[in-house]
């Protein structure tokens, strides 16, 4: 794959397309989220020019710092756990936030929006696997969730998130893609408008070709990019 950013962002690009058309899919469909987390600004400045336009960090302050530097030349995604006493922060600095689990949460995100005289767009994260470390809301919970974050004004609910447990086989990740799409499904067939449920955030560098052939439309990846953190 080689060290040089451009070719790893290529490479990536290129595995994004193969999965897409293997799947039957519009490769255009699927946005990958570089995930920034660590990484220096100079480096995500060489993404930039690379072809990179969507950053995911994890921390507020981070994402600050990071976004003082390069202003708005890019998307930003808030891809991390979102404390309530940071959503006034969260809601100013990121265009999309991902993770979005409890209506304490929404309700907080929305009301700074507002504030802030935006429309913030929210993704909300599901814990499919059931596991007690990871943050999301539990599958039964997503519909009363979605109930009260379409009453919020300030938020413009998108789609569903997941973090999955970590497999060396991508193909032990599959059934955890396949239940998030589930869910999108069974909510849409329920009544959910679906454009507040056209987007799935899912797979990483490990399993994001599993996850596009699933039904990802957002990939975030990181160390297929910028190598191992440091």
């Amino acid at each position: 794959m080689g060290q040089d950013l451009r070719e790893r962002v290529a490479w990536v690009l290129e595995k994004i397309s193969t999965a897409a058309r293997r799947a039957g899919r519009d490769p255009g469909q699927v946005r990958l989220v570089a995930v920034t987390k660590t990484v220096p600004v100079s480096r995500m400045r060489e993404g930039l020019e690379a072809g990179l336009r969507i950053f995911g960090e994890n921390y507020v302050q981070e994402a600050r710092q990071k976004q003082e530097a390069l202003g708005g030349l890019c998307e930003w995604h808030m891809i991390g756990h979102v404390q309530k006493n940071k959503a006034g922060q969260a809601a100013r600095l990121f265009d999309v936030i991902e993770t979005v689990d409890s209506v304490a949460l929404a309700e907080a995100l929305s009301r700074h929006a507002e504030q802030a005289g935006k429309t913030l767009e929210v993704l909300l994260q599901v814990n499919v696997s059931g596991e007690p470390s990871k943050f999301g809301v539990a599958p039964e919970g997503v519909l009363p969730l979605l109930e009260r974050v379409l009453t919020l004004r300030g938020l413009r609910c998108t789609g569903l998130m997941t973090l999955p447990p970590f497999f060396e086989d991508p193909e032990r990740v599959r059934p955890y893609f396949s239940a998030l799409r589930s869910l999108q499904q069974s909510l849409v067939a329920r009544g959910v408008p679906k454009d507040c449920l056209s987007e799935l955030s899912m797979g990483m560098s490990s399993d994001f070709e599993v996850a596009i052939e699933e039904g990802a439309t957002i990939v975030r990846v990181g160390r297929a990019l910028f190598g191992p953190r440091v």
